[in-house]
């Protein structure tokens, strides 16, 4: 029987006895189920290999490890080898002559100090350890969105507050900073936010401005940032939230459509959002969608437009109307 903890491996062998050969019973290790074997001629030499299976054939493993053998009931009587690493498929691809014959009872570790998988339709062999580290990582990262969540739905040592259009909330100067220089500025400096602790964002709904809330706190669902994405895109213009600002652009421009596409195009001039506008001019003339919106909306954007904009939709046209 072979023991196992961690990345070590190690098998007790109370007496060879007359045996020319020797094999473990498999132990795991990773995704494979692995051997050893003896063979004793003149002197021993030591086996490690995968045990035969559709895993050790389909996804073998690249294997950095250590042996030792040493006499049982001794601290001092052992032989080291040197550091392997090398791909193993079969028996026969990996075995340690032994110089000396051991007689009695004696132990064999093998210590793993790496291992990869390596991939059928090849490209880099993948460590089976840093999976695991990314899922420690991954578990950490959940563990404190859950608690910045927390933070925000039940105003633990909430110390702003937060002023809108329709109703007050609480939060974190500390988050808010760390998001936004503005807000940073705010609290940094003798302002009026810094003496009272509360801040007016009068510009935005309650239901706006806790989407935001959510964001800064990583906790926002998908359906509240499409319902609140214009709204948040002003937030992130003002605020100077560079990420949210991009994501809001990147959503925008998934969602353009015959209702909304002058909206959009006005949003984009607005904040300097240069794919959407772009999305917008492409879906309006290169498309041909201009003749599905009615008049009197076309109308009222030129009536109310940035003239420069205007211009540049002429300039459209009349690059569609004389390609080069």
């Amino acid at each position: 029987m072979v023991d196992t903890v961690a990345r070590l491996a190690q098998w007790k062998i109370d007496n060879l006895g007359p045996c020319s050969y020797k094999k473990s019973d498999p132990f795991k290790l990773g995704i494979w189920n692995w051997c050893f074997a003896i063979v004793r001629n003149r002197f021993l030499s030591i086996h490690l290999f995968p045990e035969p299976s559709r895993v050790s054939k389909e996804h073998p493993p690249v294997a950095k490890f250590v042996l030792r053998i040493s006499v049982a009931g001794s601290s001092r009587k052992f032989l080291v080898s040197p550091v392997y690493e090398r791909v193993l498929k079969t028996q026969d691809d990996f075995v340690w002559p032994v110089d000396t014959a051991f007689t009695g009872r004696f132990i064999i570790d093998v210590e793993f100090l790496e291992l990869k998988i390596c991939h059928m339709n090849g490209g880099e062999a993948s460590s089976i350890w840093s999976t695991d580290g990314n899922s420690i990582c991954n578990e950490a990262q959940r563990s404190t969105l859950c608690c910045l969540s927390r933070m925000l739905d039940e105003a633990i040592h909430a110390d702003l507050t937060i002023i809108t259009s329709d109703g007050t909330l609480r939060a974190h100067k500390a988050i808010m900073s760390a998001s936004s220089p503005v807000f940073q500025s705010m609290f940094h400096h003798d302002l009026k936010e810094k003496e009272s602790s509360t801040i007016h964002i009068e510009d935005m709904s309650l239901e706006s401005c806790t989407a935001l809330l959510r964001y800064l706190y990583g906790s926002i669902k998908q359906e509240d940032f499409r319902k609140h994405c214009l709204a948040l895109l002003g937030a992130a213009n003002k605020y100077d939230i560079g990420g949210l600002k991009d994501l809001c652009e990147e959503s925008l421009l998934e969602d353009i459509n015959s209702d909304n596409v002058l909206e959009m195009l006005n949003e984009a001039w607005l904040y300097h959002l240069h794919k959407l506008k772009k999305g917008c001019l492409t879906f309006l003339f290169e498309f041909g969608k201009i003749y599905d919106i009615r008049d009197d909306e076309i109308n009222n954007l030129f009536k109310h437009a940035d003239r420069e904009l205007v211009m540049e939709m002429f300039q459209e046209v009349l690059t569609i109307s004389n390609p080069v």
